[in-house]
């Protein structure tokens, strides 16, 4: 059976990010990739399929190195103090990164419900985060 963090680091409470939280990275991180992705959009005018493909690798590379990276963390998630971790409370690998980013479209995708599940879970866990087996927590 898996153990999980607070089984391996009984003397460290650990907090799970609220939605709040996690919502205002979400928008600061907007706000942050809304930056290269409108110049490459300006600058590839009527390009609108090979914008769409920047902007997704753009958001993609986003995503994935830094959450992958030793911050552990979009710039949003920094600014808000919380953490992308395996169940172990470990950093998560690029793979498990690129699973999680994946699968933030299907939680999208069924009506967003996928984000609200969080709401009803004891590690606040988004459908994404079950699925690649990772946890927010505060840094």
């Amino acid at each position: 059976m898996e153990q999980d963090y607070e089984s391996i680091f009984p003397e460290k409470r650990v907090v799970y990010a609220s939605f709040g939280l996690r919502l205002g990275a979400y928008i600061l991180d907007t706000i942050i990739l809304s930056i290269p992705t409108i110049a490459i959009n300006v600058a590839n005018r009527g390009a609108m399929i090979t914008n769409l493909c920047i902007n997704l690798v753009i958001g993609w590379l986003y995503y994935t190195l830094q959450e992958s990276g030793a911050m552990q963390a979009t710039l949003g998630k920094k600014a808000v103090g919380i953490k992308v971790t395996d169940m172990n409370g470990e950093r998560i690998s690029f793979g498990i990164a690129n699973g999680r980013y994946f699968c933030k479209f299907l939680s999208g995708l069924i009506l967003l419900i996928g984000y609200f599940m969080m709401l009803g879970d004891d590690k606040h866990q988004t459908l994404h985060d079950k699925l690649a087996g990772t946890l927010v927590v505060m840094a």
